[in-house]
């Protein structure tokens, strides 16, 4: 029992040692950590595009524009692959601008917090990830059905509170919601490992999925990080 539990002890060396994965395997996350970079630039462009630039701003149709974006990469044939890697960096573009307006709410309340958000994400989304691939057993696949049962449940509280508008219902979806990605990472950095592993070989839209975890557990620590601002001005 206690051998399922047992990772590699962190040290230097073990930072650098991936000897636990298959050589293909590395190259494949070399490729998928690549696009996810490319991701988190142009998301940064885009909310730097609306912020600063008033060229054009986020919204709903920036909001359409990414899903449509998604949509089109999940339908062009991976032998495109620049095309693709195109596809992908509209679609996280389009993404950063469509955080700019809840990014004008954040800066009008304390500016700092915007740094804070980012640098939490990312300490948040290193080590979960780290911790993904230096387990040999894959047990964090696993969560994947409670996740999904979490993921439900949220969606339904999150259109009932619609309706409700409460506040600690709220708060309680942005804890909850903030969990979940978390756990996300973990499984879906396990999964991309199992998916290459048997033959999916289609790192640009394994990029997807990690850009789409690190973008929600910034947003929610953005919101979560403006209602303690808030409340410790009343």
């Amino acid at each position: 029992m206690d051998s399922l539990f047992r990772t590699p002890k962190l040290s230097l060396k073990a930072l650098t040692d991936f000897s636990q994965i298959e050589k293909s395997t590395q190259a494949h996350l070399r490729k998928v950590y690549t696009c996810l970079a490319i991701a988190m630039f142009a998301a940064a462009a885009g909310a730097y595009v609306h912020l600063f630039t008033g060229i054009w701003k986020g919204g709903m149709l920036t909001s359409i524009g990414s899903i449509g974006l998604l949509i089109w990469l999940a339908m062009t044939p991976k032998e495109n692959e620049g095309k693709r890697i195109g596809q992908l960096s509209g679609f996280a573009l389009l993404s950063g601008m469509s955080l700019g307006p809840l990014l004008d709410v954040v800066i009008s309340i304390d500016p700092s917090i915007v740094v804070t958000a980012l640098m939490g994400s990312v300490v948040i989304f290193g080590s979960l990830s780290l911790c993904a691939l230096y387990t040999q057993q894959r047990y964090w696949l696993f969560l994947g059905g409670s996740l999904m049962s979490m993921l439900s449940m949220l969606l339904v509280v999150s259109l009932v509170n619609l309706f409700l508008r409460s506040a600690v219902i709220f708060r309680i979806e942005m804890y909850v919601g903030l969990l979940m990605f978390c756990g996300f990472v973990l499984f879906d950095t396990q999964l991309i490992i199992e998916k290459k592993r048997n033959g999916d070989n289609d790192y640009v839209w394994h990029s997807v999925d990690l850009f789409l975890d690190f973008i929600n557990i910034f947003r929610h620590l953005l919101v979560i990080l403006s209602d303690k601002s808030e409340k410790r001005r009343k």
